[in-house]
């Protein structure tokens, strides 16, 4: 199938792609050149309301379906996603700075497996009975809520904008989707893969713009019952603001400033190599990373010689270089704001142990937003730099001497998404893990996902879960039905 893709990106509305109404377009920059090579709809509350009709319209027919026939269809997307997996990496890659390496082996293949599982999810996804002896039988129908809106983040643009559509149409809901405005290219793409995979007209839109403008008016359309929205807690706040009061669902998945913690009785090497991973991979922007590494004291020592000489090592450059461990950061904005970060840092009394210099590179992209990876010590657990997301590459490392002083150093936090425990105790692994304010927590391990399982956090990091039946849950209004004999 043809997936060029054209200077004037477009919506996919109704099976179409058509321009914005407003006839406005926005910048597309590749971080890693700073050069901007398309541009995107500056949709606003028009698109949206198009967009919207063609929803409805396709519902009735999209939810009467029969769960094989949706298996079959998301099944398709899937494999029209693994076999353009080349075209679809590059597009990630430059759209959002990543190593090439990682898109390949991340970000697409999550994607048409997210398509696979919910494909599959659906027919298994059972209805409850409850038998009141010999009086009634109470049943349980779980029925598509209608029209709803997928709004995702640029971090992981098709990874996650395929984690919110998949199990909403697999659901029988028709979609109205919003990517990030910084990352559009394999939204705009997966809209081309669906009408080739025969998705049908208007179950699927595709609406590009700003969250002020477009992001605001599906949030605001009040024939959008549900919004499951990725992004900054702050947005998150607009979004309960907006949408709660019109009792819409909310799925709202935020920010987090996850801790690892450290014993010394773990298996070292497998620890370094997962913590650096997990601090950072995809330059740190991922929800999920360990920016606050605690350890234990008598092991403290041992782990900063041994993490700051693999961190140093690691090479930041062109993201289509397969050597390069970092990529380029999102954005000049983003970039802009994680440089100001290590500045507050510093201001704070931390001490820069590597890292903290913007990289530029020779050759095509000598005018990138590349940031050196980072580690900070030095600094008090209630200052700015350890409560404030950064999403980027940069961490702060700090001793603890007991359990308890280790939890209470982890929880002091206003999120709660995720957290790594490293020891080989399993009572103490298992303690920690039950008393941690984590949605998440991986022991001896990070970002090992099994997609039945709920994901989410506590605190300021979100409301509700997505994955497995969880995510079928939220796409779907919960009817129970009371037979009496």
């Amino acid at each position: 199938m043809n997936l060029s893709i054209p200077y004037h990106l477009e919506n996919f509305i109704g099976g179409n792609f058509i321009g914005p109404l407003s006839g406005n377009f926005i910048d597309n920059v590749n971080p890693a050149t700073g050069e901007m090579y398309a541009q995107i709809p500056d949709s606003n509350s028009k698109d949206i309301n198009v967009a919207v009709k063609a929803a409805k319209k396709a519902f009735t027919a999209w939810s009467a379906t029969t769960v094989q026939e949706r298996f079959t269809i998301l099944n398709n997307i899937a494999a029209l996603i693994d076999a353009n997996l080349d075209e679809l990496a590059l597009a990630e890659t430059t759209d959002n700075g990543k190593p090439l390496w990682l898109s390949k082996q991340v970000d697409i293949p999550r994607a048409s497996a997210n398509f696979r599982f919910f494909a599959t999810g659906i027919m298994h996804f059972a209805n409850e009975s409850h038998s009141m002896e010999d009086k009634a039988v109470n049943y349980t129908l779980r029925q598509p809520i209608g029209v709803v809106g997928c709004i995702s983040p640029w971090n992981l643009p098709l990874y996650l904008f395929t984690w919110k559509i998949a199990p909403a149409l697999a659901a029988g809901n028709c979609v109205i989707a919003k990517p990030s405005e910084v990352t559009p290219v394999t939204a705009f793409l997966l809209g081309k893969i669906c009408k080739e995979a025969g998705l049908p007209d208007g179950v699927l839109n595709i609406v590009h713009g700003t969250g002020q403008h477009c992001g605001e008016a599906i949030v605001k359309h009040p024939e959008i019952k549900a919004i499951s929205f990725t992004g900054s807690t702050r947005a998150g706040e607009r979004i309960a603001s907006v949408a709660a009061p019109m009792f819409k669902k909310l799925s709202l998945e935020l920010g987090g400033k996850n801790p690892n913690i450290i014993f010394n009785d773990c298996n070292w090497e497998k620890m370094l190599t997962q913590t650096i991973r997990s601090s950072f991979a995809n330059q740190g922007q991922i929800c999920l990373c360990g920016s606050r590494v605690l350890i234990e004291r008598n092991a403290y020592d041992n782990f900063k010689k041994h993490f700051i000489d693999i961190v140093t090592k690691m090479k930041v450059g062109d993201p289509l270089d397969e050597t390069s461990k970092q990529g380029a950061i999102v954005s000049k904005a983003h970039f802009d704001k994680v440089m100001n970060c290590i500045n507050i840092a510093k201001e704070e009394g931390g001490k820069i142990l590597c890292g903290g210099k913007a990289v530029k590179p020779t050759g095509r992209c000598a005018n990138g937003y590349f940031i050196e990876p980072t580690i900070i010590e030095g600094l008090g657990q209630n200052c700015k730099t350890n409560q404030e997301e950064i999403f980027g590459p940069v961490i702060t490392i700090q001793p603890f001497d007991t359990v308890e002083e280790a939890l209470q150093l982890a929880n002091n936090s206003t999120y709660g998404l995720a957290a790594s425990v490293w020891t080989q105790d399993i009572s103490k692994a298992n303690y920690i893990a039950s008393k941690l304010e984590s949605g998440i927590v991986w022991v001896n391990c990070w970002l090992v996902r099994d997609l039945r399982t709920p994901f989410g956090g506590m605190k300021n990091s979100g409301v509700g879960r997505e994955g497995g039946w969880d995510a079928l849950r939220f796409f779907t209004e919960a009817k129970n039905i009371c037979v009496q004999f």
